[in-house]
């Protein structure tokens, strides 16, 4: 953008005034894992998985892209109880098309989780090399990380929750992880060509193919709470899939955490990233699908993003959502990570670029200008991130409806907003 267009934009922002924003607490409740390993070790004791192990066996351990809580400790157990009976394991990304679609993105983006050879012990074999293993009922090719489809054993780890563009009786967790994970970019592709809508067909049809062709040991499912804590590790063997992750996904979705204060005239996201979310920032939280197969409960008038995580490596899936963002934001993107992305899952949304402003005060100033509210009355919200919503901010207007929440608390008088001599804020993750 010119720099005289750009003044003239700065100079119809620079007078919107910014609401006072109050630190709030949500105290959400459910269960929480107190000792992630020995829960590991207690799920596949009780599954009674331990006979699975083959001493000697090359096992291929499955770990994907997500931001899990816990993950290092997870995968970590799970390959001490593989050790423990003898066998060899190593890791394998299974992450479709994530880290720009090749081996070294991808294993960048395990490293990012803290899932390295240095921290694991045991090797970590990236390729996007596939193997076709069968075809499905419907005539569809079914391909496999090649690493994986030579091992003597498999074993994948994943969470279990509602999905940011689809509905089903699977949505998010191992048995996706199994089709479209393990496919790498080929899989994941044949998987999503037809669309979101017919997803969860072609997961179901796909699936058998993956469970009758490779030695298949079990899954380790987590599911989390709200707040972003391990609240429950199970291990299912590959026949208890199909007939286990539906009532899992339904546990998830009672636990997710949620901003209650609909409507909101602007939501303020301070990071998206693909560890956090599928699309950067979880539409189950914002309310912003990038289809219409899926109905959000939060209504937002304007969205603005602020950064991209560190760990998401330039992939800004999800930007594409909101309706402004900052040159901060548009510098950290590497469009092939993202575009690679949005061709094989066939969602263009998620990756168009909003507008862009040179800095945070003009950002959040173009989303209070143009959703039609009075300063007084505006009724804005801050999130860190979409995983993390114990502590948020909300301006003086929603100040009554927080204090009406028998799960929210103000803790803290009302703030101005934290910016630099550059228009910048000071306090970001």
């Amino acid at each position: 953008m010119k720099s005289v267009d750009m003044e003239d934009v700065e100079r119809l922002l620079r007078e919107v005034p910014l609401p006072r924003i109050i630190p709030v607490l949500q105290h959400f409740t459910g269960p929480r894992v107190e000792d992630v390993r020995q829960e590991v070790r207690q799920a596949i004791a009780k599954a009674d998985l331990k006979r699975r192990i083959q001493p000697g066996a090359r096992v291929a351990v499955g770990v994907g892209s997500r931001g899990i809580a816990n993950l290092p400790d997870l995968v970590s157990t799970v390959l001490q109880v593989l050790q423990e009976g003898g066998a060899k394991p190593f890791i394998f990304p299974a992450m479709g098309s994530h880290g720009g679609a090749t081996a070294q993105g991808q294993q960048a983006m395990l490293a990012h989780l803290g899932i390295t050879e240095q921290t694991m012990g045991v090797p970590v074999r990236a390729t996007m090399e596939t193997l076709q293993v069968g075809t499905s009922a419907a005539g569809l090719p079914v391909y496999v990380d090649r690493e994986a489809a030579n091992a003597d054993g498999i074993v994948w780890i994943n969470r279990i929750k509602p999905h940011t563009s689809f509905r089903g009786t699977v949505e998010s967790g191992l048995l996706k992880m199994m089709v479209i994970g393990f496919g790498k970019q080929k899989g994941a592709d044949v998987a999503h060509v037809a669309g979101f809508g017919a997803l969860v067909e072609r997961l179901l049809d796909i699936a058998p193919v993956i469970q009758h062709s490779l030695p298949l040991w079990f899954a380790v499912g987590v599911l989390e709470n709200a707040q972003d804590a391990t609240a429950k590790v199970v291990a299912l063997s590959p026949e208890q899939l199909l007939d286990q992750e539906p009532q899992l996904l339904a546990e998830a979705r009672r636990l997710m955490p949620r901003i209650d204060l609909s409507p909101l005239d602007v939501l303020v996201v301070d990071e998206i990233g693909k560890n956090i979310s599928g699309v950067g920032l979880d539409p189950n939280i914002t309310g912003r699908y990038p289809n219409d197969l899926v109905k959000g409960e939060l209504a937002v008038d304007k969205l603005a993003v602020l950064r991209l995580t560190r760990e998401s490596d330039g992939n800004a899936a999800g930007i594409g959502l909101a309706d402004v963002t900052t040159a901060a934001a548009e510098a950290q993107i590497d469009r092939r990570k993202g575009y690679v992305n949005s061709l094989t899952s066939t969602s263009m949304t998620t990756v168009k670029l909003p507008m862009v402003l040179p800095n945070d005060r003009l950002t959040l100033q173009a989303a209070l200008k143009t959703c039609h509210a009075d300063v007084s009355q505006v009724r804005l919200v801050r999130i860190r991130n979409t995983q993390h919503l114990d502590d948020i901010w909300v301006s003086e207007a929603l100040l009554k409806a927080v204090k009406d929440h028998p799960q929210m608390e103000s803790v803290g008088p009302a703030q101005v907003w934290p910016f630099d001599n550059l228009g910048n804020l000071t306090d970001l993750p």
